[in-house]
C-alpha cells in the first residue's frame, strides 16, 4: 500500500508528505525583527500544542541563561512582572489560552514578543506596538514547528539569552543535513529501503508509547503529537529515567495481553547512566511487553539528532494515517471541540 503513489496521492490531498519532505527549508527562514535591548530576569514562554514544541525543544537546544519556562494552560506565573520577557506564541493567533497569558502578561507590564501567523493575537501586538515574529502560513499548526523554533531561537539570540553560540546559523546548517537525511523517507522509496515506511508497518493497530530520556524528549513529545493529528492514533511518551520509578511497573502484570506498539529514541549522546537504563529495562521487561523498536538518531549534534528524529516521526505518522486509510492533514474534531467552547 506505501509504494502505491496513486493510493497516497489520492489520500493525502493535502500534501502533508510535500510539507514533511520541505520542513527543512523552514530553518532557512529569515525572520525580520527589531533590535531588541532590554535587561530581564526570566523568559516566560506561553503556547498550546504545537506552538509550544518550539519552546520544548530551546529548552534542550540551545537552553538559555535565565530561567526559562513553558506555560500551557490559561495563566502565567505568579512571579511574572516587568522584569520578565514573556514570548506569547499561537500559530493561528486565535488561541484562547495564549491570549489569555498575553493579557496576563500586559496588566503585569512584561516585556512582550509576538509569535504568530496571524489573527487575534497579530492585532493586539499590533495596538500596543509589540515586536511581532511573523510565521508564514502552513496547512495546520504542527506543520510549522520548525518556524516556530527558529523564531524562538531568533528572538532570544538578539536579546542575548542564548546559551549556544551562533545559534540561528547552526539551525541553518541542520536544515542542509535534514534535506540529505530525509530522501531515504520519501514516498517514492521502496518500503524495503525506507525506514519510516517500515516502522508505519509496524505500528498498524497497536496503542503506541514512545521513550526517551531527557535530551530527546521534546521529540518523543513530537511523535506523540503526530500520531495523535496525523495518523488520529492514541500515543503516549514518557522518558527515562522517570519511567523507571513507576511505568516500568505498569507494564508487568496487567493487561496481560498488551496491544501495544514501544518506541526507544536514543541518542549517542545520552547520559550513560540513561543508556544503561534502555538495556536494563528491555531486559527486565522482556515478554511482559512488546519488544521496543530502538531507533538510534542520526547526527553529529544534539541539534541535528533532534530534529531528524522530529522529521522521522512526521513522516512515520503520516505513512501511518494512510495505512489507516486517513488523510493527515485534518483536524476535525479539534475544530469541533474549538466551535463548542465558544457557544
Amino acid at each position: 500500500m506505501l509504494d502505491d503513489l496513486k493510493y497516497i496521492h489520492q489520500k493525502d490531498g493535502q500534501d502533508a508528505l510535500g510539507i514533511a519532505q520541505k520542513q527543512w527549508q523552514q530553518l532557512q527562514y529569515k525572520f525580520e525583527l527589531p533590535e531588541l535591548t532590554f535587561p530581564v530576569d526570566n523568559i516566560v514562554y506561553a503556547g498550546m500544542g504545537g506552538s509550544a514544541l518550539a519552546a520544548l525543544i530551546s529548552q534542550t537546544w540551545p537552553s538559555y541563561r535565565l530561567p526559562f519556562e513553558v506555560v500551557r494552560g490559561y495563566e502565567l506565573p505568579v512571579y511574572v512582572s516587568y522584569k520578565s520577557l514573556c514570548i506569547i506564541a499561537s500559530y493561528s493567533g486565535n488561541t484562547e489560552e495564549t491570549i489569555e497569558c498575553f493579557n496576563q502578561a500586559k496588566a503585569q507590564n512584561a516585556h512582550i514578543l509576538v509569535i504568530t501567523s496571524g489573527g487575534k493575537l497579530q492585532e493586539l501586538a499590533q495596538v500596543n506596538n509589540y515586536p511581532v515574529a511573523l510565521i508564514p502560513n502552513v496547512e495546520q499548526p504542527r506543520f510549522a514547528a520548525f518556524y516556530m523554533l527558529k523564531a524562538i531561537v531568533t528572538i532570544l539570540e538578539k536579546v542575548g539569552l542564548v546559551a549556544s553560540e551562533g545559534a540561528e546559523y547552526s539551525l541553518q546548517e541542520t536544515g542542509q543535513f535534514l534535506q540529505k537525511a530525509g530522501q531515504s523517507w520519501l514516498p517514492t522509496v521502496a518500503t524495503a529501503n525506507n525506514q519510516a515506511k517500515q516502522i508505519a508497518q509496524e505500528l498498524m493497530g497497536k496503542s503506541i508509547v514512545i521513550y526517551s530520556g531527557p535530551k530527546l524528549f521534546p521529540a518523543a513529545y513530537k511523535w506523540k503529537i503526530s500520531f495523535n493529528e496525523n495518523a488520529k492514533h492514541i500515543a503516549w511518551c514518557n522518558q527515562l529515567p522517570e519511567a523507571n520509578h513507576n511505568e516500568i511497573l505498569g507494564w508487568t502484570e496487567q493487561p496481560v495481553q498488551k496491544p501495544y506498539a514501544v518506541i526507544d529514541l536514543r541518542s549517542s549522546l545520552d547520559h550513560p547512566r540513561i543508556k544503561k537504563r534502555f538495556e536494563v529495562t528491555e531486559r527486565l521487561l522482556s515478554g511482559k511487553r512488546p519488544t521496543a523498536i530502538v531507533i538510534n538518531t542520526q547526527g553529529e549534534s544534539l541539534l541535528e539528532q533532534m530534529l531528524w528524529a522530529i522529521n522521522l516521526g512526521d513522516f512515520v505518522s503520516i505513512y501511518l494515517a494512510l495505512l489507516n486509510g486517513l488523510n493527515p492533514t485534518p483536524v476535525e474534531l479539534i475544530e469541533k471541540l474549538k466551535k463548542a467552547m465558544n457557544e
